[in-house]
């Protein structure tokens, strides 16, 4: 898939948002009140966000979330505490109520709490967009919310346009992050969001929702790449035609294939999730779930050969991109399963120590008030070598499904359950109609077995991740080609 024009660089800069000697002080001042380990991490978000809904627009706004966050380890036990004010003698105030409540939950632990090795660091990477959110007014950066709302109401042919609402998000993120340990990293990352939802209506057929985000690093460029207008105009007159000729698809043990967009969310939910080492060690029981995946699972087979789940942060572009985690540790590729071996687990330092392995670069928080904790980055399944039409040409009944429109999973991430949007017949291998509603049920095993090719086509898709308590929400890439299951059940939801 290709990727904006974009600029990323790494070196020193000279000026800084907040005077670095202040996280410097908070530092050196921890281990003087007896800590082993002290994080301080300066962290920003500021950018703009406009809601609409039909024609008009019902939300606009600024964003700004600014402070600094305190990480510390005493004993064995991890405090954090947190603000927004970045003066000096706030930040030591932050700094003694993190050591404080390290110290009070210290005898909750049977087991201290150490952290894996790690190289020290001085790093900073920033991304500079080709055009600047700052230099086009709010108004003109979301007018084309108007040109959507226009040519639907001309294109449909035969179905109403019922709802229609397009949300808008630019922001600018800048962390500082300086350890005991004498690491020093430096970021800034620009993204921008969208999420339109519309629905079509007829009174004989009732309707159909399409919801959709787009998601990247990057500047105000990405809006003239993504062609939003001609997009969303495109998928309601796909979307009008299933509505209004979609059959109901054949049931029974059939041959499917999938699109990038079901096998994105699929793996991110599926590899990506269970494999977050501490939702397997149980700390998001009582949160976001449990695992499938136990310690020592690592080798245990899960799929075919052809199932191999990646997980990268540093892919240009990306909405889940940053190149050194909120521990200053390198990011780097990492193969969850691969060849349909569990191969590898998301950590953090901590997990690592857990695990007797090094941190693979996965600790990430979403702002100055949270805590770094395990999250995905830009999760996909590997492409094959396959032709979309050869992953077709021996299917002599199948179903094409190329998105959804629900699903669910359970807590460990084993049984899950999809329903198709837009989907069609595969008869003698050639798409053919359009089909409604049709519904795979299966377990993280038998999903990942039944894949037998995947065709070279990359795509990624953007969402927002949530994870912890307090809530977190990180913003992330999930995709893959389009890949082809064997023999699995189909069934139908009611329309």
């Amino acid at each position: 898939m290709k990727i904006g024009i974009l600029m990323v660089s790494i070196g020193l800069r000279e000026k800084s948002v907040i005077d670095e000697t202040l996280l410097e002080h908070v530092v050196a001042k921890g281990a003087e009140l007896g800590a082993s380990y002290v994080e301080a991490r300066y962290h920003k978000h500021s950018g703009s966000y406009a809601v609409t809904r039909v024609n008009k627009t019902i939300s606009v706004g600024r964003i700004l979330s600014e402070g600094v966050a305190v990480r510390v380890l005493v004993k064995g036990s991890l405090g954090f505490a947190s603000t927004n004010d970045v003066s000096k003698d706030s930040l030591e105030r932050t700094l003694e109520k993190a050591v404080s409540r390290a110290k009070a939950f210290s005898y909750m632990y049977t087991e201290p709490i150490r952290f894996a090795e790690t190289r020290t660091v001085t790093r900073v990477y920033e991304i500079k967009p080709v055009k600047n959110f700052s230099d086009i007014p709010i108004g003109e950066k979301i007018s084309f919310y108007k040109e959507i709302y226009d040519e639907l109401k001309t294109c449909l042919a035969k179905t109403k346009l019922q709802s229609l609402v397009v949300e808008y998000f630019d922001d600018v993120e800048e962390k500082i992050i300086v350890t005991s340990e004498g690491s020093r990293v430096r970021s800034s990352i620009p993204r921008i969001y969208v999420f339109y939802n519309f629905t079509l209506h007829t009174p004989e057929k009732g309707t159909i929702q399409r919801m959709y985000e787009l998601g990247a690093s990057g500047g105000l460029e990405l809006l003239d790449k993504w062609s939003i207008v001609n997009r969303v105009t495109k998928e309601a007159k796909i979307l009008e035609k299933v509505l209004l000729e979609g059959k109901s698809p054949p049931k029974g043990r059939i041959d499917v294939v999938l699109g990038s967009e079901i096998v994105g969310l699929m793996v991110h939910e599926s590899a990506g999730h269970p494999s977050e080492a501490d939702r397997i060690l149980g700390r998001e029981a009582a949160q976001a779930g449990e695992s499938f995946i136990k310690k020592g699972m690592l080798g245990k087979r899960i799929g075919s050969e052809v199932s191999t789940v990646i997980d990268d942060p540093t892919i240009p572009g990306s909405y889940g991109y940053y190149l050194y985690d909120d521990e200053c540790v390198e990011a780097r590729p990492k193969y969850l399963y691969k060849n349909g071996i569990i191969n590898e687990h998301l950590h953090n330092r901590w997990t690592a120590k857990v695990f007797n392995t090094v941190s693979n670069g996965s600790a990430r928080a979403m702002d100055y008030t949270s805590e770094p904790i395990i999250r995905m980055s830009n999760t996909y399944f590997k492409p094959g070598d396959y032709s979309f039409e050869e992953l077709l040409e021996d299917i002599r009944i199948g179903v094409y499904i190329k998105s959804y429109m629900e699903w669910n999973i359970d807590d460990t991430r084993w049984s899950q359950r999809y329903v198709g949007l837009e989907a069609y017949l595969i008869e003698n291998g050639e798409i053919k109609e359009p089909v409604r509603n049709p519904v795979i049920e299966l377990t993280t095993k038998g999903f990942y077995e039944s894949v037998d090719a995947a065709d070279k086509s990359l795509e990624f898709h953007a969402g927002t991740c949530g994870k912890g308590e307090p809530h977190q929400g990180v913003p992330v890439w999930f995709g893959g080609p389009n890949v082809r299951l064997r023999n699995i059940v189909l069934g139908v939801a009611p329309y």
